[in-house]
């Protein structure tokens, strides 16, 4: 097909793991003197890693695709962000909370089912109601399979199913220049807020906080994690949380600035609020700080910079400072 196409420069093939032979006559064509390029997209990275396929080392750059941006959705409403996410499928939808609910349930199963990883799905869809419980919280993968009854090792293979499938992402400790001792374990999210939402059971003995509240962080986290990603150079996102239990959601390091974020699901800021923040700040003097926070105003208490979650998500924009550096005094 390429041969007889010798005008065309682009080659697109998608789901490139359910085929992972083509790898090999992509690698030839690249070795050739044929100037092609290739974009080569796909939902899994298991059956490539571990199928023995050429994965052109050295030949091919590593790219990440994230649910939309609120700067990439001209009527971006935090509220309906929170309900439904931000995936492309979903906001784009006729209906799109039945369209969220068939993702959630349906196509998350046959994925599974698709790439041939896990024998007893049933047991695989329990997990998934499980670990919702997990979203934006320290992962006890103990606890989450006695909570879908299965073997611990089970539990920690099927969260590997959902790295790998691209559905979930850890967020490691901050521990460069430690003054402190800091937790062990890793944060948990689902990739996409609404996901999130649709997996979590709901009912009358659940509080709207409950939900709403790790919905709104796991926001935070998908925005702070494309930029991440589609920024130039080297960053990686973080939590910091001392053994004394003080906590902060993300900390951001890397080429581009250091920047640490408390997200409150509150209309008001309270001083109280801050104690993490100022803690954070007194062991690294050197990063910039802000209370992301559902009220309206921004507001500047103890030198601490208070952000209305709206402007902030509006704001976070590949190769840009997350944080506007204040005035000096």
């Amino acid at each position: 097909m390429i041969d007889a196409e010798p005008d065309r420069g682009d080659v697109v093939i998608d789901e490139v793991q359910r085929v992972p032979e083509l790898l090999t006559v992509v690698h030839s064509v690249l070795e050739s003197p044929d100037t092609r390029r290739f974009a080569l997209t796909g939902s899994s990275a298991r059956k490539l890693r571990r199928g023995g396929v050429d994965l052109l080392g050295g030949r091919a750059f590593y790219r990440t695709m994230h649910p939309f941006m609120a700067a990439e959705a001209p009527d971006f409403s935090l509220d309906r962000a929170l309900a439904i996410g931000l995936l492309p499928l979903v906001t784009r939808a006729p209906d799109s909370e039945e369209m969220l609910e068939a993702y959630a349930g349906l196509y998350l199963e046959q994925e599974v089912q698709a790439e041939g990883i896990v024998r007893d799905v049933g047991a695989f869809a329990r997990f998934l109601e499980a670990v919702s419980f997990s979203h934006g919280a320290q992962l006890n993968v103990a606890s989450v399979a006695r909570e879908c009854e299965v073997p611990r090792r089970t539990a920690a293979g099927y969260v590997a199913i959902l790295q790998d499938l691209l559905l979930a992402f850890r967020v490691p400790v901050f521990r460069r220049r430690a003054r402190r001792k800091t937790v062990v374990h890793d944060k948990l999210y689902l990739f996409d807020a609404g996901v999130f939402r649709a997996l979590r059971p709901a009912g009358p003995l659940d509080s709207r906080a409950e939900t709403e509240g790790p919905a709104l962080e796991g926001l935070v986290a998908q925005h702070l994690r494309a930029w991440a990603a589609y920024s130039e150079g080297s960053n990686r996102l973080f939590f910091w949380r001392t053994r004394g239990g003080s906590e902060i959601d993300f900390v951001v390091y890397g080429e581009a600035g250091f920047w640490a974020f408390e997200v409150k699901n509150s209309h008001i800021a309270h001083r109280s609020d801050l104690r993490a923040l100022r803690a954070f700040l007194a062991d690294y003097p050197e990063a910039q700080a802000a209370l992301l926070y559902r009220g309206a105003n921004r507001l500047l208490v103890d030198d601490v910079l208070c952000l209305p979650m709206d402007e902030f998500l509006r704001g976070v924009v590949p190769n840009r400072p997350l944080l506007d550096r204040l005035p000096s005094a």
